[in-house]
């Protein structure tokens, strides 16, 4: 899913002496820590933590135990996640105090540092709300496209061990993966797909605001609605157009944010459309059943509790304890659980998160301007 912003950020010191911290890719350390060490470990009310980890438990039931939960060698197998997810799932009175007990009998934190720092950016997103149409019609002229048959995604992990968290897009021409259009080409309708049109809304930047977030909401005229979600991607490289407004003078380092990027937007319609294309990634979607927003995980996201992360790094399904500033009040902290449940093409990084604030004006007054630093505890299983 979706992110755009490009913040410069001061890191927050912390003081920890190292225990032989297991070996990590790259320069990333995971060191052990005491639950009692997690600043505001026990007032956080787990409430809302046992609907996320449900759906992370509800999938790693279903995995063949001896598979590996992902690149980092650390988090294990799912052969080692299954007896906490079977403890979870029977715990039948699952209050915050016994879910604490069960998370301290089950799991070890460790603090996550790369190189000296161990701190990084937090961001927030949201499930994105629009009007529409299922036909074309006044003033819904602007289309959200179902992912083309020809679209072809790649997981070069699956090809390479070092591309592991890597992938590509394009389409088969003479035996050939060649790139895909562009954004520009394809909200131009210079493609071949013109008529995969998923739904029709009323905003082009609404519209791209959707592609950014990978999750929506469309209301139609007569009170119906149609949840959408990601479907697939361009392939092309996400670009932030927040960048792009602070090289040309538009926007600063410190004013950016999805609320003055939107005004601007608005502001100067006939640049609009140029500066979005300057994104050459494109995202299609598709009509989501039931309970959703869904994550890259496969499964619904929980508002403030599941999180985007370095999926090249972090397998999905892991616990963070995060500590981070509140994007509306700087004197304020977020100090609570997360699952990462949700990845993105702007979430890079062993210290990077995005947080999933939900559906509505709230949940987008929340995730707008949020580019907190922070830092976070990721829970592996005892052994």
């Amino acid at each position: 899913m979706r992110r755009f912003l490009l913040i410069l950020f001061l890191a927050l010191t912390a003081c920890g002496e190292e225990e032989s911290p297991p070996k990590t890719e790259a320069s990333m350390r995971l060191v052990p820590a005491a639950f009692a060490e997690l600043p505001g470990w026990a007032d956080d009310d787990l409430q809302t933590f046992a609907t996320a980890f449900g759906h992370t438990c509800a999938r790693m039931m279903k995995a063949s135990p001896e598979k590996p939960l992902g690149t980092l060698e650390q988090a294990g197998t799912y052969a080692d996640w299954q007896p906490a997810c079977r403890e979870f799932n029977d715990l039948k009175d699952k209050t915050t105090e016994n879910l604490r007990d069960f998370l301290e009998t089950n799991f070890t934190p460790y603090a996550v540092w790369l190189g000296k720092q161990n701190a990084g950016l937090f961001t927030g997103y949201y499930e994105a709300s629009l009007s529409g149409s299922k036909t074309r019609q006044e003033p819904y002229i602007i289309p959200l496209y179902k992912r083309p048959d020809d679209l072809v995604m790649v997981d070069l992990g699956l090809f390479r061990e070092e591309l592991k968290g890597l992938r590509i897009a394009g389409r088969v021409k003479n035996g050939n993966l060649v790139p895909y259009e562009t954004r520009e080409q394809i909200v131009s309708g210079n493609w071949p797909h013109n008529d995969k049109v998923l739904v029709w809304v009323d905003d082009p930047v609404d519209a791209f605001y959707t592609e950014i977030q990978g999750s929506g909401i469309v209301g139609f005229a007569d009170g119906s609605e149609m949840r959408i979600g990601y479907a697939g991607q361009n392939g092309h490289p996400y670009t932030a157009i927040g960048r792009e407004l602070i090289a040309r003078g538009s926007l600063t380092k410190e004013n950016v944010s999805m609320q003055s990027i939107r005004a601007w937007l608005a502001a100067n319609p006939a640049q609009a459309t140029e500066i979005m294309n300057t994104n050459k990634s494109y995202v299609f979607f598709t009509e989501i059943k039931g309970e959703g927003p869904l994550g890259g995980e496969g499964i619904p996201l929980t508002p403030e509790r599941s999180m985007a992360i370095d999926r090249s790094i972090f397998p999905y399904g892991l616990p963070f304890w995060l500590e981070a500033q509140h994007p509306l009040d700087q004197t304020k902290t977020i100090r609570r659980l997360m699952i990462g449940q949700d990845t993105g093409g702007a979430i890079r990084g062993a210290i990077r998160g995005d947080i999933f604030w939900g559906h509505g004006p709230e949940a987008e007054k929340h995730a707008g301007p949020m580019k907190s630093q922070g830092r976070y505890w990721v829970l592996l299983p005892r052994k």
